[in-house]
């Protein structure tokens, strides 16, 4: 780890492409029990929803984000992307989790062992891999979310990590000795051997990077992928610091882009998955009450003029969650998955602006 004392605490969000959003608000708040805090969209395409999920407050190490493309094809998790996300839950809940699950439409896979803790892989209905990894909750400050149907005992209480397939391993090691991460540790896979390096940053939750050495085959973006992984910045003058210490290490790192919840800065890492590093405020009640996070859809300043159009062009989720939304126009090409003519070849095309081209397979094939 470089000596300096710039670091990130680490993970602030993971953002993945999902298909009906209404089946995905269903599984992320039904089955995994994790609060919706926030309906907006994605403010380069506006055709499409951005889902946050996390917390009571959706704060940074909790936040699991998604861009939902119905009729969009499914992709393929692979080399050069991430390609699990892990959640933290209360030691001895699996057995509760594994019976949950198989109750619902994931798909659920062999429980199995992880540097000393028991994970449970399962995919989401679109494919999306997620694990379930067993932590002692006295060591994390994230209390699970209590007004969904998970009790408390089993709730989920943020990230664990995540699983990186990077094409250039030891590139992507160096990237993460730059974010501050030291190296804790290797294993070999049970599957196929393939060795598991694991990083880990200095916070208190939400802190683990394992990259995985291992061929072919290379992802393919679309649904049931992780778009981008966000890593933790205090605030906006850090965020400039790491802007320039990325840029001191070679990367291409765009410039700052304002999500109204957090500042965003871009960059693909030479193992071809692409990292943000995001503020940790202001937070999803800069808009909304805590109470009513999620309830409606909220827009930012920007686009508030087109707000009557943006609804219109959105499918409701009322079936899911008793909001209020308008309908959508299936004849709109954008709701079945088209080109959006975008790609997501450079770093400054590689943040919200690419999603679309990316979950249609427009980049990193």
């Amino acid at each position: 780890m470089q000596s300096n004392a710039l670091h990130t605490n680490g993970i602030h969000h993971v953002s993945a492409v999902a298909g009906d959003p209404r089946e995905n608000l269903r599984f992320y708040t039904e089955t995994l029990g994790l609060r919706f805090v926030k309906r907006t969209v994605n403010f380069d395409d506006t055709t499409t929803y951005h889902l946050y999920y996390g917390d009571e407050t959706g704060s940074p190490g909790t936040a699991l984000t998604f861009f939902p493309f119905e009729g969009t094809r499914r992709g393929r998790p692979g080399r050069g992307q991430a390609v699990a996300t892990a959640l933290s839950v209360p030691e001895g809940s699996l057995d509760y989790w594994t019976d949950r699950l198989r109750e619902s439409d994931a798909t659920v896979r062999d429980r199995l062992r992880r540097f000393g803790a028991s994970v449970l892989p399962f995919e989401d209905p679109d494919g999306q891999p997620l694990e379930l990894v067993e932590t002692d909750a006295d060591d994390s400050p994230i209390e699970p979310w209590t007004g969904g149907p998970v009790p408390a005992e089993h709730g989920v209480r943020g990230f664990f990590g995540v699983t990186l397939h990077s094409a250039e391993p030891e590139a992507t090691a160096n990237v993460l000795d730059v974010l501050g991460f030291e190296r804790v540790g290797s294993e070999a896979e049970r599957d196929d051997g393939a060795e598991r390096v694991r990083y880990a940053a200095t916070g208190d939750h939400a802190t683990v990077v394992d990259v995985l050495h291992r061929g072919p085959p290379r992802g393919r973006p679309g649904v049931g992928t992780v778009h981008h992984v966000a890593f933790r910045a205090a605030d906006e003058a850090e965020q400039l610091a790491w802007r320039d210490r990325l840029s001191d290490a070679g990367q291409f790192v765009t410039p700052q882009k304002d999500r109204q919840y957090f500042q965003s800065i871009y960059f693909r890492e030479p193992g071809g998955i692409l990292f943000e590093i995001a503020t940790d405020g202001p937070g999803f009640d800069v808009d909304e009450s805590v109470d009513e996070l999620g309830s409606e859809l909220k827009l930012p300043s920007w686009l508030e003029d087109d707000r009557e159009r943006i609804e219109a062009g959105l499918p409701s989720l009322d079936s899911v969650d008793g909001g209020s939304m308008a309908g959508r126009d299936d004849s709109d090409p954008m709701a079945d998955g088209e080109d959006s003519g975008r790609t997501a070849d450079s770093a400054d095309g590689d943040s919200e602006e690419s999603t679309k081209a990316t979950a249609d397979g427009g980049a990193n094939e």
